[in-house]
């Protein structure tokens, strides 16, 4: 069984989502563990959220998306090829480790799991192929990546994950550098924006809603995904519970409970990623 999630402000902020709106606890999409995951997330999102609309390319549009609005003189053919504009177009996933990829507080990466990613970062059709979008998948963790202390773990599993270039995000220096107190200031679900930018900043995704948050914890990956305008896909069986004999921490167990209660008894739905203007 994974020990409580320590992370108050966290807790905090799930305690006041499920007060004030409690429509943000609850996963855009679910699915039994990682291995579930569709390669082709827009399509099936678009299927649950017909009447959503992406917002329109701003200037600093990411390579995919200055190509498809490139000049009129396009081929038929090369217009056909080109995304839907209109159309829920999913570019980057970022993957929760413990519990998600690996068991908690581990990097070893279950044989499944492994063939899952090996199989998105080079099938030829998958939206997050290694050799066309290098930089389409980052691992945000709240253990690896988030303290210097746990700096090894990082690179073990970046090691482990080097024929498949997965890298693990680390949070900015200075939010964890200071005192042991103030590391959980910018762990998930408050490092959105910073996630936002570096997927940015590599020409990968120009809007939040480009992305997919896809973890086992709704305090955490599920609430990071709204507070940042993204999609979100929970786990809800984690890294499978074949590995962990079905054993939930009191968190884990809380969590499980209130989605069903959300949805089954109040028939409450997430609602679709705010557009920026919206917020």
């Amino acid at each position: 069984m994974n020990p409580p999630n320590s992370n108050l402000r966290a807790f905090n902020l799930a305690v006041q989502t499920l007060l004030t709106n409690p429509s943000q606890f609850l996963p855009h999409l679910t699915i039994p563990t990682f291995t579930h995951l569709p390669e082709h997330l827009g399509p099936v999102l678009q299927a649950q959220y017909p009447n959503y609309t992406p917002s329109p390319p701003h200037a600093h549009a990411h390579p995919h998306a200055s190509s498809s609005s490139s000049s009129s003189s396009s081929s038929p053919t090369e217009k056909a090829k080109q995304p839907d504009p209109s159309a829920i177009q999913i570019r980057a996933l970022v993957l929760d480790k413990d519990n998600t990829l690996c068991p908690a507080k581990t990097t070893a990466f279950p044989a499944p799991i492994y063939a899952k990613l090996l199989s998105l970062r080079t099938s030829p059709t998958s939206p997050f192929n290694q050799s066309t979008a290098p930089n389409s998948i980052l691992i945000v963790s709240n253990r690896a990546g988030s303290s210097p202390r746990y700096e090894p773990e990082a690179l073990e599993i970046e090691d482990r994950l080097s024929a498949l270039r997965i890298p693990v995000f680390r949070l900015p220096q200075q939010a964890t550098a200071t005192a042991t107190a103030t590391e959980s200031a910018k762990k998930k679900p408050f490092c959105g924006k910073e996630v936002l930018d570096w997927f940015r900043e590599r020409g990968v995704v120009e809007r939040a809603d480009e992305i997919a948050v896809v973890g086992d914890r709704l305090g955490t990956d599920v609430l990071m995904a709204a507070e940042m305008g993204a999609w979100s896909v929970w786990c809800r069986d984690g890294v499978g519970e074949e590995i962990t004999g079905g054993k939930r921490n009191v968190l884990e167990k809380m969590e499980l409970w209130v989605e069903r209660y959300l949805r089954e008894s109040k028939g409450m739905k997430a609602p679709p990623p705010l557009h920026p203007e919206d917020k």
